[in-house]
């Protein structure tokens, strides 16, 4: 019986296509292990999104190279390389790293056990490159019934509800990677979502690369681009939210990765008649300037981002607000940063992310004029951190006395409705309180971004409080 490792890298949706891969391998009678060196297959699931995460891909293939030549006995270990970088670099990984037996594409991730067995079957030589196994542009997207072997925790689960992205934003190249938008339906997603249920999930975390673009891609494409969508376009996701909202049970409902230009007051007004979505939502907005909205192509304007945050938190009371800004963008000014540190000042989001910008080979953005250099990335980066590390201790201590309900994810940490896995911060509870299970907590304290509690009813024996930034 072959044994197979797999090393998982990046986003979510990356860990979705590592499950489906796992739940193949399942199928076929493999067996998957956690410990490498005991594996037969090591298969690395590679993210390529920006320059660090291509290091992080690439330092785990060599390290997993290096560990088989180091063990006598497992000198006949396979290594595959899986994922974003191999789609994306097709044709030049094969020559750059002979290391590596065989290199599988995105709508591969089906196919992974009888790749095995065929890499088993033909002995390579030792001149020979590695074999490729990668269609052209990504046109796969998995169905409820794909086998998949879930790697998250038993109380959360992530479903892709759609894969691919037709936005032009220019330092983006996951439309090159993962081909054009395409969606599951909805009666896919929500059986999907009622198996999930029954299998005793509490969060279910809707994915995509824009969440807010599911079943438009079932629309003529509209007259001018730049122009964000009208109420009647956005009728799949709102529908799909009812329905996942009427599904019998205790459980989260979260939504990840949204556009600003595809939001409407339907949308808005459905979360907010939802008792099951979260009071949370992730929006990137990647600046404010509108001479920045412009170069990187965003299809949405100063005026009417700034609209939109106002129209979300009057229509959905006590939404946290989740977005992400580049700095360092080709083109960038003071003044735009200092645009963007008023805004950040001004709307005081309750949960904020800065990337420094990464010149992306084959994208629009890498080829401008006016790259930025690195020591004015960084200086920015900084500045806007800092700012945001201020406004999250208010944030933190406005929610001192208040009683939360939160998911506990290991003993003693928890997070609220306003923190998604992995990205956000934490509530710190006993060790007493049940993992993997719902519980109201009294905030009593906070430290940085994460949140002290007791279970509500109880009183502390003393309140920790952290101090202010200064």
């Amino acid at each position: 019986m072959i044994k197979v490792s797999l090393i998982s890298l990046g986003c979510a949706k990356n860990l979705v296509d590592s499950e489906i891969m796992v739940g193949h391998l399942h199928q076929a009678g493999m067996t998957v292990v956690p410990e490498a060196e005991k594996a037969d297959v090591v298969i690395v699931n590679t993210c390529s999104f920006i320059d660090s995460s291509k290091e992080e891909s690439i330092s785990h293939i060599l390290q997993v190279h290096e560990s088989r030549g180091l063990k006598k006995r497992r000198h006949d270990q396979k290594l595959i390389v899986a994922g974003c970088m191999s789609q994306r670099f097709a044709k030049d990984l094969p020559h750059a790293m002979p290391e590596v037996d065989a290199f599988i594409g995105l709508d591969q991730v089906t196919q992974v056990a009888p790749i095995i067995e065929e890499i088993y079957a033909k002995e390579r030589g030792r001149n020979e490159s590695p074999a490729t196994f990668i269609a052209g542009r990504s046109t796969y997207i998995p169905d409820y019934d794909t086998p998949r072997f879930r790697l998250t925790p038993r109380h959360f689960a992530y479903i892709k509800i759609a894969e691919g992205c037709n936005h032009p934003c220019t330092f983006c190249i996951i439309p090159q990677i993962r081909g054009r938008h395409r969606s599951r339906t909805v009666e896919s997603v929500v059986a999907e979502a009622r198996q999930l249920v029954r299998e005793g999930v509490k969060e279910i975390n809707l994915i995509s690369q824009d969440t807010t673009f599911f079943g438009m891609d079932t629309w003529e494409q509209r007259p001018n681009p730049r122009t964000p969508v009208d109420s009647s376009r956005g009728t799949a996701l709102t529908t799909l939210l009812r329905q996942l909202n009427a599904i019998e049970g205790d459980f989260w409902i979260r939504l990840l990765y949204t556009h600003p230009a595809h939001w409407s007051d339907e949308l808005i007004r459905t979360i907010a008649e939802c008792p099951k979505v979260a009071r949370y939502i992730d929006i990137p907005l990647q600046h404010i300037s509108d001479h920045m909205l412009g170069l990187m192509q965003r299809e949405t304007s100063s005026a009417y981002i700034r609209d939109l945050v106002k129209r979300i938190r009057a229509g959905i009371p006590g939404i946290a607000v989740r977005t992400t800004f580049i700095v360092g963008f080709p083109g960038e000014t003071d003044a735009d940063v200092d645009e963007l540190c008023a805004f950040i000042e001004e709307t005081r989001f309750e949960r904020l992310g800065v990337f420094r910008y990464s010149q992306e080979e084959g994208t629009r953005a890498a080829k401008m004029e006016g790259q930025i250099a690195k020591k004015t990335k960084e200086a920015r980066w900084h500045r806007v951190m800092k700012l945001q590390q201020e406004i999250a201790a208010r944030v933190s201590e406005s929610a001192v006395g208040r009683t939360l309900k939160v998911l506990v994810e290991e003993p003693g940490v928890a997070r609220g409705e306003a923190d998604a896995p992995d990205i956000d911060g934490r509530v710190y509870v006993p060790i007493t309180v049940p993992v993997g299970e719902f519980a109201q907590v009294k905030i009593t304290g906070y430290e940085n971004y994460d949140l002290l509690a007791l279970p509500a009813g109880t009183e502390p024996v003393t309140r920790k409080v952290a101090r202010q930034a200064q």
